[in-house]
């Protein structure tokens, strides 16, 4: 089994990485393997722009059973915990399109520049069909940005909007990237902080990465 673990920054899946070197062959940089089961880590840079010419590039050349995008994320849903790692079933983008003169944001689906039944989207959204699989996480709603929110009337305005429950800044574009080339996939998102006016102290980052990663190494070694 070929497994490719997608995160935007080292940091976030460095335990894994260590895991990894510690109890598997390292035949190459970033590309591990035991027994039938090879994984590889694809770094891709922070935001939407990043992890989509990386994951083409790998997918043009590379195929993989399954590729998994780690990370944190905030959190709109109160109902979840700092630290709570979650199944990311659907994307959509949240700052593709317009503001208007008044304020408000209209999405490029409402201007009609992208059908909103467009494949692979659904009424504007991205779904994950493999997600009942992995039914061992809490599933959640993802929402992709390239500004994370930081004021209140900003946060209101997007979760009145959009209704998502996590937000990140490259879930969509490895949903899209995946389902164009009808990749098997999975995101998984450990809640850092709240999505909430900016407050970097009440963010634990640590906590996230250490349970995203024990979550990680659990499902690799189920392989």
């Amino acid at each position: 089994m070929k497994v490719l673990i997608v995160s935007a920054t080292p940091f976030e899946v460095a335990p894994l990485k260590d895991h990894l070197a510690a109890h598997f062959e390292n035949p190459s940089a970033f590309h591990y393997q035991k027994n039938n089961l090879e994984v590889k880590l694809l770094v891709t840079g922070v935001g939407m722009a990043h992890a989509a010419f990386a994951l083409g590039a790998v997918f043009a050349s590379q195929k993989f059973d399954l590729a998994i995008n780690a990370g944190v994320a905030g959190a709109f849903n109160r109902s979840l915990k700092i630290g709570d790692v979650v199944n990311v079933v659907a994307e959509q983008f949240g700052d593709l399109g317009v503001e208007e003169a008044d304020g408000r944001f209209t999405d490029a689906f409402e201007l009609g520049l992208i059908d909103p039944p467009q494949p692979p989207f659904i009424n504007g959204k991205l779904y994950n069909p493999s997600a009942g699989e992995f039914d061992f996480l809490p599933k959640q709603n993802g929402l992709t940005v390239n500004k994370v929110h930081g004021t209140q009337q900003s946060i209101d305005a997007i979760a009145q909007k959009y209704k998502a429950d996590v937000e990140s800044m490259e879930g969509a574009a490895f949903f899209l990237a995946c389902l164009l080339t009808g990749m098997n996939f999975l995101e998984i998102r450990a809640i850092s902080n709240f999505v909430e006016p900016r407050n970097r102290e009440a963010w634990d980052l640590p906590l996230a990465i250490g349970n995203l990663n024990q979550v990680l190494i659990e499902l690799i070694g189920a392989f």
